[in-house]
């Protein structure tokens, strides 16, 4: 299939640019542009399902296979990011597909709608159910409509059998982070970002207040105008050492809010200013003088 939809891009002019500029605005936009097609498909078919599917579903059903398994032959219903971008093709007719290639690609988009991961040997075929439940939400700042596996209050993929995966806003995580969060498995928890995910389930106003964390600094961010940088020093009961960046993200998000952030810093870091310039390997007098950032 990739040789039937190979080539189609070099009758096109492109470069770098344009080609970042078409992963960052809509599609119609880029096609004003006079982008090659290929380029588009692949950027509004392929990458797009791609992220949505095989970066975040494969990547969470992963987690519940064990290493000896080996590697997957076919990923079944998260093969759909490769099978429309071939369908598209030779709907649009803009790539020459042979009768044999009909064949396959109806087979193999059938066996995506119907079964999850498989294995194909001689004289047996190895095949998985797919996900009962499959929870999502809209990719912060995406325009091609990628998505992320989120599940609120349950799991985000669960299996008829009862296996299931949580995931928060992308980041898989333990059930209890989803569940039932608590400032004593916080301290207990090594992996940094499913103790961000934690502490933002409870909110860090809360988390700050029943953990007792000590303030060790607090200014005005002069990139972000309107919101402060606050240093505070980890617990005692954490397992690692160093100190807390609370931030306000410079972007807005989809609900009109404006998130906050923990960052890790290095635990001297006594000037909320220096540690913020450290977090962009910059000095904390060059991060005084940001007129903006994102």
């Amino acid at each position: 299939m990739d040789n039937r939809t190979g080539g189609v891009s070099r009758r096109w002019p492109s470069d770098s640019r344009s080609l970042w500029a078409a992963r960052t605005q809509p599609l119609a936009e880029s096609a004003r542009q006079g982008i090659a097609p290929d380029e588009l498909l692949r950027i509004a078919v392929w990458d797009s399902l791609r992220t949505s599917l095989f970066d975040g579903v494969a990547a969470a059903v992963r987690s519940l296979v064990q290493r000896p398994t080996g590697s997957v032959a076919w990923y079944g219903q998260q093969e759909a990011h490769r099978l429309a971008y071939y369908d598209i093709h030779r709907t649009l007719g803009i790539s020459a597909f042979r009768g044999t290639d009909h064949a396959i690609l109806d087979t193999q988009t059938a066996l995506a709608g119907a079964t999850g991961w498989w294995w194909a040997f001689d004289s047996v075929c190895v095949m998985s159910e797919r996900p009962g439940i499959l929870q999502t939400e809209p990719l912060p700042g995406a325009v091609h409509n990628e998505r992320r596996l989120h599940g609120q209050n349950k799991p985000a993929v669960q299996f008829a059998d009862g296996r299931s995966i949580h995931v928060d806003h992308g980041t898989i995580v333990p059930e209890w982070v989803i569940t039932e969060p608590t400032v004593e498995r916080i301290a207990r928890e090594r992996n940094i970002e499913v103790r961000r995910c934690a502490i933002e389930r409870i909110g860090w106003d809360v988390y700050i207040d029943e953990a007792g964390l000590e303030l060790v600094d607090r200014t005005d961010d002069p990139g972000n105008a309107g919101a402060q940088l606050s240093l505070y020093a980890t617990p005692t009961s954490w397992v690692d050492d160093g100190r807390i960046l609370l931030v306000v993200n410079g972007s807005v998000e989809r609900d009109g809010r404006r998130r906050r952030y923990g960052l890790p810093v290095p635990n001297g870091m006594t000037s909320a200013l220096d540690a913020a310039g450290w977090t962009y390997g910059i000095t904390g007098d060059d991060y005084s003088r940001l007129v903006r950032r994102t």
